[in-house]
């Protein structure tokens, strides 16, 4: 076993490479093998070096880094790669693009900085942490206390039965908006619950993300906004940088947006989630924690368990970064822990099966999208939220703050 993470930095600007290179090498856990100017070069250092990890910019000549990641996974599935981008919007669609052609997790570059130093600080933050979540099992430079073997993971045994799910929730991280994604698409309308989602994320992202979603998922998918009715069949995604609830008002439910503090170092964070929606509906819950770093989320489940609630975990095998998944799996309160494949239909069965037959959603592309049919509307469980709004009763997504400039 190798004693660091070897990694090729690829990007066209000489500057941003050095910095790259300079952050990465100040980790004595990290080896930076090579550097490439373009997508081109960087697929032939790949076959040269087999580096353990990609960092790639997004916007470069000759072969730019969308065209890059859609040849490295044509050679290698599993290669980690890491994309360089803009806190635009330009940027953030581009970055969701090269999410869906393969690219492991993404870091934002810093903009409107004083210094080199700031900046170097800024992807040295982002950068390093994730890098080594996504490539473990590397040895440590010094000897470690041998650890104990892992306790194999085991599922919580319930004394009672479940109760039925009022509300589903779903928290992710590094991997999460390509499984959520597979995720959704294969959950009809008509399922009688809403749905509350954190992804780790930035504010420009989200936006775009959640309207990505909406073209691919028979739920209506939207950007929460504060003050918001919390509505069936519509899927709220936690806008980057604020914190999402949903409180009571009157005998209604109403997404709460906040920038209180970070928890688990992030915000949105899945925990502040899940705590008030145990306080909104008590025990009758649905958490899914897919993939992601760190372990976001972990005290939230608790917090949905011991209040009754039920609690499926992705799997390691399928899950880019088992961190978030992993810790609550580790805790021993998931009923479930599952491939990404047969998450879909988990979560259909524990929210009481397909609910009824609902009318499909065109496609987004098509100019009647959205439309109804004469069809009658699904049926709502007894004590479900009302079926959603139309989409053109939505409320405005949270403006966007984008930010400037290549460095």
């Amino acid at each position: 076993m190798r004693e660091r993470i070897r990694v090729l930095v690829v990007d066209d600007s000489v500057v941003v490479r050095r910095i790259v290179t300079d952050v990465l090498a100040g980790d004595p856990a990290i080896e930076v093998v090579g550097t490439a100017p373009n997508g081109k070069i960087a697929l032939e250092k790949i076959q040269q070096l087999k580096p353990d990890a990609v960092t790639l910019d997004i916007e470069m000549p000759v072969m730019d880094g969308l065209q890059a990641i859609k040849e490295i996974r044509r050679i290698d599935r599993r290669l980690p790669v890491v994309m360089f981008s803009t806190l635009t919007e330009r940027g953030a669609t581009a970055t969701l693009e090269a999410l869906s052609s393969g690219a492991s997790d993404y870091v934002t570059k810093p903009a409107n900085v004083g210094s080199v130093q700031e900046s170097m600080e800024s992807v040295r933050a982002q950068l390093i942490p994730k890098i080594k979540a996504l490539v473990p099992g590397i040895a440590p430079a010094a000897p470690a206390p041998a650890a104990r073997p892992a306790a194999p993971v085991a599922v919580r045994s319930r004394t009672a039965a479940a109760r039925t799910p009022r509300a589903l929730l779903v928290g992710s991280s590094t991997g999460g908006p390509e499984a959520l994604s597979s995720v959704l698409a294969k959950i009809p309308a008509g399922i009688g619950v809403p749905v509350l989602v954190t992804q780790h994320m930035p504010a420009v992202f989200t936006r775009l993300y959640a309207q990505r979603l909406d073209k691919i998922s028979a739920l209506t998918v939207v950007e929460a906004t504060d003050g918001q009715d919390v509505q069936a069949g519509t899927v709220y995604v936690a806008p980057g940088d604020f914190h999402m609830e949903v409180v009571r008002r009157g005998a209604g439910l109403v997404v709460k947006l906040h920038q209180g503090p970070p928890e688990n170092f992030c915000r949105p964070a899945v925990d502040v989630m899940m705590r008030s929606a145990v306080a909104a509906f008590g025990g009758d819950l649905l958490a899914l924690i897919l993939t992601g770093m760190g372990s976001d989320g972990k005290l939230g489940c608790k917090a949905v368990a011991a209040a009754g609630g039920q609690v499926v975990v992705q799997d390691e095998a399928t899950s880019v970064v088992w961190g978030m998944p992993g810790a609550v799996a580790r805790e021993g309160i998931a009923d479930e822990v599952l491939p990404l494949g047969s998450i879909p239909e988990a979560v259909l069965r524990r929210l009481g099966g397909a609910r009824q037959a609902a009318p499909a959603r065109v496609p987004a592309t098509s100019p009647t999208a959205h439309r109804t049919t004469g069809s009658a509307p699904p049926a709502v469980r007894p004590g479900a939220l009302p079926p959603a709004a139309a989409p053109a009763a939505r409320t405005a997504a949270v403006a966007a703050r984008p930010t400037t400039g290549r460095w």
